[in-house]
């Protein structure tokens, strides 16, 4: 059944924001309303209803009754400060309330591919049914799929997205790639592997407008070595102790705070399996995990 009424949070973000005027720009669907604390990325041109709220606030749960929202795209969860309890305190809220709210039908959760956790015993290439390390992410997963097993009538699907990337992509990672150093882990050289934001939005955006329920990695085919990913952006790796990553990140300039997720990322690396993505969800991306970093070096604000 296609969506009616859609809440978006996180439109404060590029990827929430840019995918709420995408579902905007569906005739099939009446209204969607976009949440966040702060201004809304969409542009003023489109049909989305912009809300200020926090979905920390249980008051969260009068927008969805009032508005008779009938599908929900959580795309909050974010890294940052405070980052533990805007993204778990506030998916508790704002699962409680959909569970209360009996016009919602349909749950899309923007996850990531960071919940399967890694090191050095890590599998190669993780599937869906490779279980889910310890974190926000989990937690968030678990919240979820607590609301499916309670309101089994709500399609639930978890979308696991590898590290997003692309032309004026403004994160971690792609400040990290920005450094005119880069620095590495000694001994180390991950196997990494990027979604480029335009097939992370087309998949939301297909997880919203379709009933498909699941768990779904999402990534482009292929990987890079970190050494390769570091020469074609042009910029000059400095191997070096892990614990002085970050240190050294820092002093180099550029905004970059290494979590741990990512520091374990850039020295173990992660692959994700995407066949469920192409068979049972119906999807392969446009993009591959080389073409996606090229065009994001095309596009580097930061050269």
């Amino acid at each position: 059944m296609a969506p009616r009424i859609v809440l978006v949070t996180g439109v404060a973000d590029q990827l929430g924001g840019r995918l709420a005027a995408r579902l905007a720009d569906d005739p099939e669907i009446e209204r969607v309303l976009g949440v966040d604390t702060a201004p809304s990325s969409v542009p003023r041109s489109t049909r989305v209803e912009f809300v200020r709220a926090d979905i920390r606030d249980p008051r969260i749960a009068k927008v969805l009754t009032s508005a008779r929202v009938d599908t929900v795209v959580h795309a909050a969860p974010r890294p940052g400060p405070g980052a533990k309890e805007r993204n778990v305190i506030g998916t508790m809220q704002l699962l409680a309330a959909c569970q209360r709210a009996e016009t919602v039908r349909k749950l899309v959760v923007k996850s990531t591919a960071e919940v399967y956790g890694g090191g050095a015993d890590a599998p190669a290439v993780f599937t869906e049914q490779d279980a889910a390390a310890k974190g926000d992410a989990a937690e968030i997963e678990g919240y979820a799929l607590g609301l499916a097993r309670r309101r089994p009538e709500v399609v639930l699907t978890i979308m696991r997205l590898a590290e997003i990337i692309g032309p004026h992509v403004d994160n971690a990672l792609t400040r990290y790639f920005s450094l005119p150093v880069v620095p590495t882990v000694l001994g180390f050289d991950a196997r990494v592997q990027f979604l480029h934001i335009d097939d992370a939005l087309a998949v939301l955006e297909r997880a919203t407008t379709h009933d498909l329920p699941g768990v779904f990695n999402v990534g482009g085919d292929g990987v890079l070595m970190l050494s390769q990913a570091i020469r074609r952006a042009g910029r000059i790796p400095l191997p070096m102790p892990k614990a002085a990553i970050g240190p050294a990140t820092r002093l180099t300039g550029g905004g970059v705070e290494l979590s741990p997720s990512l520091s374990r990322l850039l020295s173990y690396g992660r692959v994700i399996d995407t066949t469920r993505l192409k068979t049972a969800f119906g999807f392969t991306p446009k993009w591959t995990t080389t073409t996606a970093f090229d065009d994001y070096v095309r596009g580097s604000t930061h050269r």
